[in-house]
C-alpha cells in the first residue's frame, strides 16, 4: 500500500502545478519518500525475522527446560536407587562382619594347638599291684582310651543361632540368642547376641518388641560395639512404626555421638529428606 501512495502523491504535485514536475525539490521529495519506503520494508522485514528468531529461542527454551526437569528427575531416581544399594550393601557388610565374628570364635581354641590326650587310667604291666589297679579290669587289659574332649558350648550356641538367623529362622535363632545370654552371661558375644535377638524381631515385623530388644542392649551393654547398630535399626523400627521424629532424634544421636562408623554414614542418609 505505501507503493502506491509514492504515485498518488506525485501525481497531485504535478496536477497542482504543470510548472512544479521540474522542481527539483519535488525530485528529492520524491526520492526520500522512496527511500523511506525501502527503509520501512526492511524494518518490517527485519522485525518479521525477529519474531521468528524469538520464537525459536522461546521453544528452544522450553525444550530445555523440559530436558532439566527430566534430568533432575531422572538423577534422583538414579540417587534413591544408589541410597538404597548402599543401604543393603552396609546392612550386608554388618552381616558379614558378624559372620566373620562367630567364626573367629570358632576358630580361637585352634590357634594354640590341639589339646594333649589324657593319660590312660591303666597301670603299666609289671608294676606293683597291676593285678588289682584297675577294678573290673580282665587279665590287666589297659583300659578304653578316654574321648576327646567335646567343642566348648557358648561356641557352638551362639555360631547355631546366628546360622538360623542367617537362613531367616528368626524364632529358632531368637531361642539360640536368649539361651547364649541365660547361660554365658559375661562373655565377648552377649551384647551381640542381644543385639541380632532384636535383628530377628526386626525381620519378623515386630517392631515394638525389636526396640525393646535393642533397649535392653542400650541398658545392660552401655559399652557394647554394638550400640551405634542397634541405634541405627531402632530408628528403622521406629520408622516402620510412624514415629518419624523420635526416629529422627535416634539417627542424630549416632551422627552426634560415633560420627566415623557404618552406622553414622546410614544415619545421615536417613537424616537427609
Amino acid at each position: 500500500m505505501t507503493r502506491r501512495i509514492v504515485p498518488a502523491v506525485l501525481a497531485a504535485l504535478l496536477a497542482a502545478s504543470p510548472a512544479a514536475a521540474a522542481n527539483k525539490d519535488i525530485e528529492r521529495l520524491a526520492v526520500q519518500i522512496a527511500a523511506l519506503q525501502g527503509q520501512l520494508a526492511e524494518v518490517q522485514r527485519a522485525s518479521d525475522e525477529t519474531r521468528a528468531e524469538l520464537k525459536r529461542l522461546a521453544e528452544l527454551v522450553a525444550e530445555q527446560n523440559a530436558l532439566l526437569k527430566k534430568s533432575a528427575t531422572d538423577r534422583r531416581q538414579q540417587d534413591e536407587i544408589l541410597t538404597t544399594g548402599l543401604r543393603d550393601l552396609g546392612d550386608r557388610v554388618a552381616e558379614v562382619a558378624e559372620a566373620v565374628e562367630a567364626l573367629k570364635v570358632q576358630v580361637a581354641p585352634l590357634v594354640g594347638g590341639l589339646p594333649s590326650s589324657p593319660p590312660s587310667p591303666s597301670v603299666a604291666a609289671g608294676g606293683p599291684g597291676a593285678e588289682g589297679a584297675a577294678p573290673g579290669a580282665s587279665g590287666g587289659a589297659p583300659a578304653a582310651a578316654a574321648p576327646a574332649t567335646p567343642a566348648p558350648a557358648p561356641r557352638e550356641l551362639y555360631s547355631q543361632a546366628y546360622a538360623d538367623y542367617a537362613r531367616g529362622n528368626y524364632d529358632l535363632a531368637i531361642q539360640g540368642f536368649s539361651e547364649y545370654i541365660r547361660n554365658y552371661p559375661g562373655t565377648d558375644f552377649t551384647d551381640n547376641a542381644q543385639y541380632w535377638i532384636g535383628e530377628c524381631l526386626y525381620g519378623k515385623r515386630m517392631y515394638a518388641e525389636a526396640i525393646e530388644a535393642w533397649n535392653t542392649l542400650f541398658k545392660d551393654y552401655a559399652a557394647s560395639d554394638k550400640l551405634p547398630d542397634g541405634r541405627v535399626k531402632k530408628g528403622m523400627a521406629l520408622e516402620r512404626l510412624g514415629r518419624k521424629s523420635q526416629a529422627l532424634v535416634e539417627y542424630r544421636y549416632v551422627v552426634d555421638r560415633f560420627p566415623n562408623t557404618q552406622a553414622a554414614r546410614i544415619a545421615r542418609e536417613r537424616l537427609t529428606p
